[in-house]
C-alpha cells in the first residue's frame, strides 16, 4: 500500500505536519510529535482505524484516498506456483496434511 497522506494534506492546504497535527487535536486527537512525523515522512507500519476516521473527516477524504493498492508489488512478493502434469495434461492435486505433521497412531 502506498501511503498518500502528505498529498492529501497540501490538497487542502496544509503543508506543514505540525499545522496537521494541530487540527486532529482540534478534532480530539491528539499524536506525539513522533508518530506525526512517521505518519507524515513515510508509510505506517499500523494505523489505528479510529484513527485513520479522523484524519479523514480533517482532510475531508476517504481511506481509499490516503491508501493506495499496489498490486504489482503484490504480484512481484508471490512466488512462481509450479505445477504437476500428468500423462494427459491435467494437474494432480495432492491433499497434504498441515504443517508437515504426521498421521495419527491407528
Amino acid at each position: 500500500m502506498l501511503w498518500n497522506l502528505r498529498l492529501k494534506a497540501a490538497e487542502r492546504g496544509i503543508w506543514k505536519s505540525t499545522e496537521l497535527r494541530r487540527r486532529l487535536a482540534e478534532a480530539g486527537l491528539e499524536i506525539s510529535a513522533g508518530k506525526m512525523s512517521g505518519l507524515w515522512t513515510g508509510s505506517p507500519t499500523t494505523i489505528r482505524l479510529d484513527d485513520l476516521d479522523i484524519i479523514c473527516a480533517v482532510l475531508d477524504c476517504q481511506p481509499s484516498d490516503l491508501l493506495i493498492c499496489e498490486p504489482e508489488k503484490v504480484a512481484a512478493r508471490r512466488p512462481a506456483r509450479r505445477e504437476r502434469a500428468t500423462a494427459d495434461g491435467v494437474a494432480v492435486v495432492r491433499p497434504r496434511l498441515g504443517r508437515n505433521r504426521t498421521t495419527p497412531p491407528a
